[in-house]
């Protein structure tokens, strides 16, 4: 293997690929736009929601209902209104997420010490969202019950009560972007990746330029090199990027190494790289190849445990997400930002990373080479 025929080839390959101002613009707006944009926009924080009442007993027992919802702060009181209609028409439009409908014989049940029913409409378009929601309502009422129990009975009992004292680890304010922006930084690292690498062989066959690189001393080790080692290096100057603007931007702690961090996602791109080589070997246009990478982006995505827990899938999908090299990647980037552990840990997320990148960039190399021949 010669590394100067390596090296001359890798700085061809910089000078075509920042040659168009499009791939310039790309390489460089692009990851910071998908970290800004997904960081503010994916989140599961509920900080308000609007809430309509429907108050048909006009009592101090359903005002003082009404204020238990409006006095958290998480609850905005949108409008009170007169008939259901009017309710069911702001639920459809959307003009608010929650109804609540105060029945007459509210007060004059409730005095009596028996269970008042109220109805409680949710918007449930977003599903996820809605349970949220529910969650938060029947927060406020049971706070609503034991209240009305004291004021009823101003004895407490305490013996036999769970008295629970919570502590939340890792993310004590149980904020999302904790959660997703660690993993918004890895799909920026595939994405980019993946797409670059996909393209790299095709664009010399296009370019007609393929058969003078065969015809070069170039070994196919060499050739292969010489294409994936820029995009390695754009791969790791883009992480460095997300990951300073995770830091200092969206105040994600980093409480793990650093460059732990950097080797696993050099391990990570093995895996990536030889995905890419692949789709390139199978494809004969860019436009092939791109289609043939965003069908693999969008599994990789739904299965590595970004959005849904894998534990919640089948079986069978279970060990299809399991062969996910971006399953174990999020586990360790993961781990490094909000836990803090390393490889004495995550050792078994770095091992298959380690059998899938040489699985992957190995069969990838083979079917190249018989595509040279």
């Amino acid at each position: 293997m010669s590394w100067l025929r390596i090296r001359e080839l890798v700085r061809k390959e910089f000078i075509q690929l920042f040659r168009d101002p499009k791939n310039r613009r790309v390489l460089t707006i692009a990851p910071i736009l998908q970290l800004m944009i997904f960081g503010y926009v994916v989140n599961y924080d509920i900080t308000a929601i609007n809430v309509a009442f429907l108050d048909r007993s006009r009592t101090p027992e359903s005002r003082k209902l009404i204020t238990s919802f409006t006095g958290n702060g998480i609850f905005h009181l949108v409008t009170t209104v007169t008939d259901h209609k009017t309710l069911e028409t702001l639920l459809l439009k959307g003009g608010v997420e929650l109804g609540i409908t105060v029945p007459p014989d509210f007060a004059e049940i409730i005095q009596k010490g028996h269970t008042a029913s109220i109805q409680v409409l949710v918007d449930g378009s977003m599903s996820n969202m809605a349970s949220i929601r529910i969650g938060y309502a029947m927060q406020v009422l049971e706070r609503f019950n034991r209240d009305r129990m004291y004021e009823l009975y101003p004895i407490r009992l305490t013996c036999g009560q769970i008295d629970p004292r919570l502590r939340t680890w890792y993310n004590p304010n149980l904020e999302s972007r904790y959660f997703f922006v660690p993993g918004i930084v890895a799909f920026t690292v595939v994405l980019i990746s993946l797409l670059l690498t996909s393209i790299a062989i095709i664009k010399e066959k296009e370019a007609g330029t393929m058969e003078q690189l065969i015809v070069t001393p170039l070994r196919p080790i060499e050739l292969i090199a010489g294409k994936t080692i820029p995009y390695v290096l754009i791969s790791l100057v883009q992480m460095l990027i997300v990951t300073l603007l995770a830091l200092y931007w969206f105040e994600i702690p980093m409480k793990g190494n650093v460059f732990f961090l950097f080797f696993a996602t050099c391990l990570f791109l093995i895996s990536s790289m030889g995905l890419g080589l692949f789709i390139s070997t199978v494809s004969s246009t860019q436009q092939q190849a791109m289609m043939t990478t965003f069908f693999f982006i969008l599994p990789m995505f739904m299965l590595s445990g970004f959005v849904f827990p894998i534990a919640n899938m089948p079986l069978a999908v279970r060990w299809i997400a399991y062969l996910n090299p971006l399953t174990y990647f999020l586990i360790i980037i993961r781990g490094i930002f909000l836990k803090g552990v390393g490889f004495t840990v995550l050792w078994p997320q770095t091992t298959a990373l380690v059998a899938i990148g040489f699985v992957l960039f190995t069969g990838s190399i083979r079917r190249f080479r018989k595509r040279l021949d």
